[in-house]
């Protein structure tokens, strides 16, 4: 997504530099953290972990890249392959990526940056290949609308299980869960509907693969919500790493760890145990910090980070609370 506001500027230089007080150390198979190092990689929007490939994950740049699929090592952060999209048109504002049942990709094209102007977005489907190396892949596209009216979004779902795709868009008042047909179809208009409100501005979600729980990002923050199957309810908050512009998350392939990734050159992916798991067992940074939010680090770095996130906090929601009040007026 394009920074909508200024102040995202100015907020981008804080979170950068307390963004290396949390960062986190590559392991072996990158469920440590890692740095996004592809030059053609400068807006990651979305991030999802292989299933047929341990270790690699994949990511999409935002609007004004093309149809490319990028598969990251996550031991070196070095791009593995890069994946063309046959089959669908030229992407508008390409937002998310899942994977579901059956090891198919599910991409969503569901950005809206002049906040719901588009009357359809798309959704595009391929099946994760098998071997790494830049090719050529067919995808299904299909065509969707919202029951309401047009929207902005940058989350989708996939639930492991049914394979049914959910979207929830972006308002900074709080979003939606939007539930599609149980099976999209790839002639005519596909329908999403609201069933239940989201307590977030979003700019991302992921599903855990056992489908229990389903965890939104934003900016800022992060909610988890046990899933229910679609019926969700809300569980508690996330610990989400401040980054400067924190974009994209996933779970883990084993669930027992959430992965947060950010836009940018050089994009960070950092770690957070997921909600429920028991505590990673993976060696902590060299400066003596956790990967869990309580770690404080050498030197009071915990400090610093809670401090610098209460600043931030305080700039943000004056910063909304005058926007909303210049809406009215």
């Amino acid at each position: 997504m394009r920074r909508p506001f200024a102040v995202l500027a100015v907020l981008a230089a804080l979170a950068g530099s307390l963004t290396a007080v949390s960062a986190t150390p590559a392991s072996a198979d990158g469920d440590g953290g890692f740095t996004i190092k592809d030059p053609r990689v400068t807006e990651s929007s979305g991030l999802a972990a292989s299933r047929l490939h341990p270790g690699v994950y994949w990511t999409h740049n935002d609007s004004g890249d093309g149809p490319y699929l990028y598969a990251v090592d996550g031991r070196t952060g070095e791009t593995v392959a890069r994946v063309t999209l046959s089959g669908i048109g030229s992407p508008r504002d390409v937002e998310a990526i899942s994977i579901g049942p059956d090891d198919q990709i599910w991409v969503g094209d569901i950005g809206d940056n002049l906040g719901g102007t588009w009357p359809y977005v798309w959704i595009y489907r391929l099946p994760e290949p098998k071997t790494l190396k830049d090719q050529t892949v067919r995808a299904t596209q299909y065509v969707v609308t919202y029951e309401d009216e047009p929207r902005n979004a940058e989350s989708m779902v996939v639930d492991p299980k049914t394979g049914r795709v959910y979207i929830i868009d972006k308002d900074e008042d709080g979003g939606h869960l939007y539930q599609g047909p149980a099976t999209l179809s790839p002639t005519g208009r596909n329908v999403f509907r609201p069933i239940a409100p989201v307590d977030l501005w979003a700019t991302d979600a992921a599903l855990s693969p056992d489908g229990r729980q389903l965890a939104v990002r934003g900016y800022f923050g992060g909610v988890w919500y046990d899933w229910n199957g679609g019926r969700i309810k809300r569980g508690g908050r996330l610990d989400v790493p401040l980054q400067r512009q924190g974009e994209s998350v996933t779970y883990s392939v084993d669930g027992t760890e959430l992965l947060f990734g950010s836009e940018g050159e050089d994009s960070p992916v950092e770690v957070r145990d997921a909600p429920g798991s028991v505590s990673s067992s993976k060696s902590p940074s060299a400066s003596g910090g956790s990967q869990g939010a309580g770690g404080n680090g050498a030197g009071g770095a915990g400090e610093f980070k809670v401090g610098g996130l209460i600043a931030v906090a305080a700039v943000v929601a004056a910063f909304l609370g005058l926007r909303r009040r210049a809406r009215r007026t």
